[in-house]
Formats: structure tokens, C-alpha cells, sequence
């Protein structure tokens, strides 16, 4: 996985634990039956959410107020557990930072194994909730081109019945689905060979088509970041993969540009797209990118980055439907730069994240 100024955006992580919301036995129940201790990934570990051995009881966290952020805070997701260990050791300052992340809807990457039971899980706390939950679905067949978070569904067939299992978990509850970081981009870079790009661009459409018959569901297709691809070289490449039948696209996942770069760059994007609106991903932009570095590697585990916009819907611009925090903050984005393998928990980089916000 690349990304950062010179070009490639990075995703990589894997899925966290998922449990109950607190709010209803029911919700306990369905995460329970869900089986969503969380760690699996079908062996290509690179999701996230990675607790460690001792785990810690979560504290309680509240959810965002709906009017401005819609989306499900999970209760027991790692920042929550981390809060609870500094708790736990009486360390206050370090719990207060942590909970800044804890507090935050942030993004739930669907592993490989058993799939509508973790979603299903999900979309069941998030419903008891009143709120709605945030999905990203990174499985796509060669993800990654054999990068720090390569692995993806053995082939399209694979992925067809791994994306039946996802919907059939979100059923008719409410449900924001992030589509493939970086799939679309490797196409248009290069990094995924050629014999490969048909088939891509059919599961990605046919992804969006079947995730549509889903009532309350929105999906956005990823579309990289503003320092990867020019506008002019994403719009048809985003039609052909079926962007006209979607809410819209994703910006800056796991990447570090500015909300306002993000900004003007999706528009500039949506323009030529018939108006489609857009998200951003705010998780850790909030110095933007990293340029003291080897620019290869500007976009794993950059120092002296910081926590971004606090996720929202009410972002004040008709083509902005959000900012989210998609990629979550203190999941390691591999290993370099002494952070840990890609989506683990990486305790001492949460806490530069929280302490570098504004």
C-alpha cells in the first residue's frame, strides 16, 4: 500500500471487536451471536483491531448527537479498551487523550470470515442505537498489489459471495459503505496488472448495484486522495466502475491531505461526474501530509500527524455529505517506522495523534 504526497493513499487494518452498545440486551445478543471477538482475517492480517491478550472492560461512551453525526460509536472498539487500561492504571492524562479517539464513530472494515454475521452484528448494535454504521469493505481480489495489506478474495466469484454475505447482513437497517480503498486507483496507476482490470471494474460495479437493493443503504466509491490522481483521470474510470449508481465517493482514506484540499479536490472531481457528492476521511489529517521523509513512505505511520475534523454530516457544503474518520486513528499502517503489523493497535501513536489535535 502507497500513498501520501506522492501519489498512493493506504489502507490497511483489520476488523475490531465488536460487541454490545450497552444500550439493550438485544443489541449484546446479536454482536454476541455475531462472534465479532473481531481479530480474524482469513490469514492476510492486515485489518485491525487487534486488542492484545488483556482485555480491559470498556468504559462507558456515549454516542455523538444524531442531528450532526448519524453513525454508531462502537463502545468496545480498541481506543475504548485502551481508555479503560490507562483507567485502569490510574494514568488520567493518557486516558482523557485516548477517549478524544474513543468517543468518535469510526469505521468498520468487514473481514474475509464469516462476514453477515459481523455485519449483521454491526448493523444491529448501530440500529438499537437509533444511529447508522459505518462499513468499509476492502476484499477486493490482488488488493493491494502485494503491499503491507495485500490479500483480498481468492477471485471474482469469491468476492460476488463474500458481497451477498455483506448485504445480506445490513438487511434494511441503516448502513454507510466505503467501497474498496485504493481498488479503483491501482487500476489507474498501474500497480494492478492489466490481465486483472476487467474483472475489477465488474465487481465494483456490481458491487454498487447489489448494495443498492439494500432500502437504507448509501455507498461510496473510493476515489484516492488529491495528491494521488488529477480529476481529469479519475472521472472515467469512476464512471466505469459505476459511480452513477452510487451516493457518491470517498476521499483521503487512511491518508493525511487537508480537509480543504480534500475539498476543493472532490469537487473539482464531481464536476466532471454529474455532481456526485463526496466524503473525507478526517481521521488524521489534521496537520496534513507528512514531507520530512522519503516520499515512498510518507503515508505509513508519518510522525507529528494529528486526529482531524470530528466526524459529522452537518459539514456546511451540499457536496460534502460527511467527514469520517474511515481509517482508525491508532491502527498501525504497517510495519515501518517502528509501528506494528498494518491494522494493529499501536497504543504510542493513538496518544501523538490525540496530543497533536487542535
Amino acid at each position: 500500500m502507497y500513498g501520501g504526497d506522492t501519489g498512493r493513499s493506504a489502507a490497511r487494518r483489520r476488523v475490531a471487536g465488536l460487541r454490545t452498545t450497552g444500550t439493550a440486551a438485544a443489541v449484546g445478543a446479536a454482536l454476541l451471536l455475531a462472534g465479532c471477538s473481531g481479530d480474524g482475517d482469513g490469514g492476510s492480517g492486515n485489518r485491525g483491531g487487534s486488542e492484545g491478550g488483556d482485555r480491559k472492560a470498556a468504559p462507558a461512551v456515549s454516542q455523538q448527537p444524531r442531528a450532526e453525526d448519524p453513525y454508531w460509536v462502537n463502545p468496545e472498539g480498541n481506543a475504548a479498551r485502551q481508555v479503560a487500561a490507562y483507567t485502569e492504571d490510574g494514568d488520567e492524562e493518557k486516558s482523557a487523550l485516548i477517549r478524544r479517539i474513543a468517543e468518535q464513530p469510526v469505521g468498520e472494515w468487514i473481514s474475509p470470515d464469516n462476514a453477515e454475521d459481523q455485519v449483521r452484528g454491526v448493523t444491529e448494535a448501530a440500529a438499537a442505537a437509533d444511529r447508522d454504521a459505518l462499513l468499509v469493505l476492502y476484499n477486493i481480489p490482488h488488493r493491494d498489489c502485494g503491499q503491507f495489506s495485500k490479500g483480498g478474495a481468492a477471485d471474482g466469484d469469491a468476492y460476488r459471495a463474500w458481497l451477498e454475505s455483506v448485504a445480506q447482513g445490513i438487511g434494511d437497517r441503516g448502513a454507510t459503505v466505503i467501497l474498496e480503498p485504493d481498488a479503483l486507483l491501482h487500476l489507474i496507476d498501474g500497480c494492478t496488472p492489466q490481465e486483472f482490470h476487467e474483472e475489477r471494474y465488474d465487481l465494483l460495479k456490481g458491487a454498487i448495484q447489489r448494495l443498492k437493493q439494500q432500502p437504507a443503504t448509501k455507498v461510496y466509491l473510493d476515489a484516492g486522495n488529491a495528491g494521488w490522481q488529477t480529476p481529469e483521470a479519475l472521472h472515467q474510470p469512476l464512471e466505469r466502475a459505476g459511480v452513477a449508481a452510487a451516493d457518491g465517493f470517498s476521499l483521503n482514506v487512511s491518508n493525511f491531505q487537508t480537509t480543504a484540499v480534500s475539498t476543493e479536490f472532490g469537487k473539482k472531481v464531481s464536476e466532471k461526474i454529474g455532481g456526485k457528492p463526496f466524503v473525507i476521511d478526517t481521521s488524521r489529517n489534521g496537520n496534513g501530509p507528512y514531507t520530512g521523509g522519503d516520499p515512498a513512505e510518507n503515508w505509513c505511520n508519518p510522525p507529528g500527524r494529528a486526529l482531524g475534523d470530528a466526524p459529522t454530516a452537518a459539514t456546511g457544503d451540499e457536496r460534502v455529505d460527511a467527514y469520517l474518520w474511515i481509517k482508525r486513528p491508532g491502527e498501525s499502517d504497517g510495519e515501518c517506522k517502528g509501528g506494528p503489523k498494518a491494522g494493529d493497535w499501536w497504543p504510542e501513536y493513538a496518544l501523538g495523534l490525540a496530543r497533536a489535535a487542535q
